[in-house]
């Protein structure tokens, strides 16, 4: 089934209700369907025809999910770019993609210039070519299960970003897990969107889609904590999609306070590691509502969950499960493999996270040799090292090539990390590990200060009240900011080209 069908089915059952707002501006179900199917025909008249990509780079608005669903419906293949990408990536995806189309908002126009392939640009033009193919519905091309709907390029953090291909079956397979496990939505709900659409929230926004959700949008492009919760309580928000650094602002802003929201009964978070601390505040203060998904964009947002009922106490004497990932999602296998031989293994024992079922991709988009890396024998090998314990929950532990090894023992940098962020001192934190001629590498911390800087002696010793001492950090570097890709993950590769000199 085309992913277009929903929005069809939706538009029919519930013309009239609110279908997306952005700022004072609301779209019905009905008017939603229109634009998408008028803007469909000029996709067409630009020349992309059913299978040709079509890249989108916005920021959060209703003409982002229009364009979307406008591809859909023609049988194309969207390639969502995040917005603050600079020209030059943007370019890239371009080239790479082989897009035939650039749909982007007036902000975008300007920064990427001349890209080289036909503009479709928000603002007074758009709606007059919207007005000018408003002629009736677009019919709706057939495509099979298998056929290619969203390249979602990876965040690029061991290369060159890659494409991975996601089809229209496995994303309706998405999308009913989704409303299944995270958030059971009907019509009366409203989902926010607080993250960009272009990543994780533009999954959240196919099964919002698919059960008619009112979808809101903030007005503003910057994450704003107050602005962001009177909008909740405005808008009666029953469930939105972030990632742990929003969540924590927000906890920061009401001050680790009590929150009073009685419509909300989901936060869905993932994308990032969250610390135990700040998670535990994020559950003092929303209580019981966070629901956790693990996955990559290979197969996202659907490998585990860890569902609102059981995150524990944050008081209580369970609260080393917050560091779980979950259970696998239901259709969904997973185990634990060496990451050289391949070979399975047992309970608890730490190996790379392997992941087979519907939701994974079909593989990268012109890349058959990093596709044969990824895929074997239909499971995906994420890269991640875990361990699932004896009841079945997943836990991660870092990326293997984050696997430090010092003095012939492993560190997880996860481990070192979390332990850190647990002093005040300490804002914001990475770990790598830099050559060392002895001991072959060293643990290295690259450390954003907090309020109560701290020098790096007393961040040891406090580390190594949590850790064995094998994996306190023998060396210490202030940073302002650590450095991060587009989507907000740590970009470790400069790190090590910056830290990396070997130290004896």
């Amino acid at each position: 089934m085309n992913l277009a069908t929903s929005l069809a089915q939706v538009a029919a059952r519930w013309p009239n209700r609110s279908a997306v707002t952005w700022g004072e501006r609301t779209l019905t179900w009905a008017e939603i369907d229109r634009r998408s199917d008028a803007l469909a025909r000029h996709l067409r008249l630009l020349g992309a025809a059913p299978g040709s990509r079509v890249a989108l780079l916005m920021r959060n608005r209703p003409e982002l999910l229009e364009a979307m669903y406008a591809a859909f419906k023609a049988g194309m293949v969207i390639v969502p770019l995040n917005a603050k990408l600079p020209a030059a990536e943007v370019a890239y995806h371009l080239e790479d993609s082989e897009a035939a189309v650039l749909v982007t908002d007036e902000k975008g126009a300007a920064e990427v210039g001349d890209p080289g392939v036909p503009l479709v640009v928000t603002g007074p033009d758009y709606e007059r070519l919207l007005d000018s193919h408003a002629v009736g519905p677009y019919g709706i091309v057939d495509v099979r299960p298998d056929t290619v709907a969203w390249l979602f390029y990876t965040s690029g953090t061991t290369g060159r970003p890659k494409g991975a291909m996601l089809t229209h079956g496995g994303l309706a397979f998405v999308v009913a897990s989704w409303l299944a496990d995270l958030t059971p939505l009907d019509e009366h709900d409203v989902t926010l969107h607080a993250a960009p659409l272009s990543h994780g929230a533009g999954f959240h926004a196919l099964a919002a889609t698919a059960r008619g959700v009112h979808q809101v949008i903030p007005a503003e492009e910057r994450f704003d904590p107050p602005a962001i919760l009177a909008l909740m309580r405005e808008r009666r928000v029953t469930n939105t999609w972030m990632v742990p650094t929003q969540i924590t602002m927000l906890v920061d802003h009401l001050d680790g306070g009590a929150c009073v929201l009685p419509d909300l009964r989901h936060i869905v978070y993932g994308g990032a590691p969250f610390p135990t601390a700040e998670l535990a505040a994020a559950l003092r203060t929303f209580g019981r509502v966070l629901v956790q998904l693990y996955a990559q964009g290979e197969s996202p947002m659907t490998v585990t969950w860890l569902p609102a009922a059981d995150h524990p106490d944050p008081d209580g004497p369970e609260t080393a499960l917050l560091r779980s990932a979950g259970y696998p999602r239901p259709g969904m296998d997973l185990r634990i493999v060496d990451p050289d031989s391949g070979e399975v293994l047992g309970p608890d024992a730490v190996g790379e996270v392997a992941v087979s079922g519907p939701a994974v991709m079909t593989g990268y988009w012109k890349r058959p040799e990093e596709t044969a890396k990824a895929l074997h024998g239909g499971w995906l090998r994420t890269g991640d090292l875990g361990r699932i314990d004896f009841g079945g929950r997943l836990f991660l532990l870092d990326r293997s090539k984050d696997l430090i090894i010092t003095g012939g023992s492993n560190v997880y940098a996860i481990e070192v990390e979390r332990a850190l962020l647990e002093h005040a001192g300490v804002a914001d934190v990475a770990v790598i590990g830099t050559p060392h001629r002895t001991w072959g590498e060293t643990v290295t911390a690259v450390v954003v200060p907090g309020d109560d800087g701290a020098e790096g002696d007393e961040l040891a010793a406090h580390a190594k009240r949590l850790l064995a001492p094998y994996k306190v950090p023998r060396r210490f570097e202030f940073v302002d900011a650590i450095p991060r890709n587009a989507y907000g993950k740590i970009d470790k590769r400069r790190l090590r080209e910056r830290f990396g000199s070997a130290s004896t």
